[in-house]
C-alpha cells in the first residue's frame, strides 16, 4: 500500500471517530443517515486531498526519468536525526524527507546508501511510536535485496504499510499530514535544486532553457499537489510548525498563480513560461519551507 492510500484510509477513519463523538447518545439512531452522508463527504474530500499528493517515489522517479544527473549535495544528511527524533513534529517531517531521499536514491540505483537512510527513518519511526515499521527483520532484507530495486521497493512499501496501526489514532492526523508534507516538499527541493545549482554560463540560454525543460516542466507540474497540501494542513490544528508552512505554501500557491500556466498552454505559449528564471520566486519559497523543516 502507497503512502498516499495509507494515509487516505487513516484520515477518513479518523474524522469518523470525530464525527462519531460530536452528537449525544440520544439522537445517534435519528442522526444516522446524517452522519452516514457526512462521513462519505469527508472520505471524498481527503481522497482528493491525498491522492492528488506524490508519493515519495514519485517525484525522485520523474525527474530520474528526465536524465538530470544525481546531486548527493541535495539530500537531508542522516546524520542529523538524533536532532530531530526528541520532537514528534520534526520527527513526522523528517521521516516525510528521509521517505523521498530514499526514493532519490533508489531512483538512481544508490541502494546502499538508501539503506542507510532506512536506519535514519527507523529512529524515528521508533521515537513516534510506529513500533516494527522499520526493525532489524526488514533492515536485513533489505541488505540481501541490494541489487534488487523491485525488491527494495516492495519491502519499501511493506515497511510503511506497518503505520497505518500507528496512523488510525484519532489523534494523530497532524503527524500523519506532516510526514506527507515533509515528503513532498523535499521532492520539490530536490526538483528545484536540481535547476538551481546547474552551471550558468556551461551554455548560452536557449540551449540551457532546452536542456532544463524536462526538469521544469517537473516543478511546474506539482501546482496541483500545492494546493492539495495546503488544504490538507488547513485542516489539522493549525500550531507550529504547521501555520508557517500554510503561510508559506500560501505564498507559493500565489507564486504558481503569477506564472498563469493554463493560460498559456491554452494560448500555445506554454514555452515562454519552462525558462528557469520564471522559477526563482518558487525556488526560494521551496528553500524557505525545506529549512524551516530540517533545521
Amino acid at each position: 500500500m502507497k503512502l498516499k492510500r495509507l494515509i487516505f484510509f487513516c484520515l477518513s477513519g479518523a474524522l469518523a471517530v470525530t464525527l462519531a463523538s460530536c452528537g449525544g447518545s440520544s439522537d445517534k439512531n435519528k442522526n444516522a443517515d446524517e452522519f452516514t452522508a457526512s462521513e462519505d463527504s469527508l472520505k471524498e474530500q481527503i481522497e482528493e486531498v491525498v491522492y492528488n499528493i506524490p508519493s515519495p517515489s514519485e517525484i525522485p522517479y520523474l525527474l530520474q526519468a528526465t536524465g538530470a544527473e544525481f546531486n548527493e549535495s541535495l539530500l537531508n544528511p542522516r546524520t542529523k536525526v538524533d536532532q530531530y527524533a526528541a520532537r514528534t513534529d520534526k520527527a513526522a517531517l523528517n521521516l516525510g524527507v528521509y521517505a523521498a531521499d530514499i526514493g532519490y536514491l533508489t531512483s538512481y540505483d544508490k541502494t546502499q546508501e538508501a539503506i542507510d537512510y532506512l536506519g535514519a527513518c527507523k529512529t524515528l519511526a521508533d521515537n513516534l511510536g510506529i513500533i516494527g515499521s522499520f526493525d532489524t527483520e526488514i533492515l536485513k532484507k533489505f541488505e540481501a535485496n541490494i541489487s534488487n530495486k523491485d525488491s527494495l521497493t516492495h519491502l519499501l512499501d511493506k515497511s510503511i504499510k506497518k503505520t497505518e496501526i500507528f496512523l488510525k489514532d484519532d489523534s494523530r492526523n497532524k503527524l500523519s499530514s506532516l510526514i506527507v508534507a515533509g515528503s513532498f516538499i523535499e521532492g520539490l527541493h530536490i526538483s528545484t535544486g536540481l535547476i538551481k545549482t546547474y552551471p550558468k554560463n556551461l551554455l548560452p540560454t536557449d540551449q540551457r532553457v532546452q536542456v532544463l525543460t524536462p526538469l521544469t516542466r517537473v516543478v511546474l507540474e506539482q501546482k496541483k499537489s500545492v494546493g492539495e497540501l495546503l488544504k490538507m494542513l488547513q485542516t489539522v490544528e493549525q500550531t507550529e510548525p504547521v501555520t508557517t508552512m500554510v503561510a508559506d505554501l500560501t505564498a507559493l500557491e500565489k507564486a504558481y498563480a503569477a506564472l498563469n500556466i493554463e493560460e498559456q498552454i491554452k494560448e500555445n505559449r506554454g514555452d515562454l513560461i519552462l525558462s528557469d528564471k520564471n522559477l526563482v520566486e518558487i525556488t526560494s519559497i521551496v528553500e524557505k519551507l525545506r529549512k524551516n523543516v530540517t533545521e
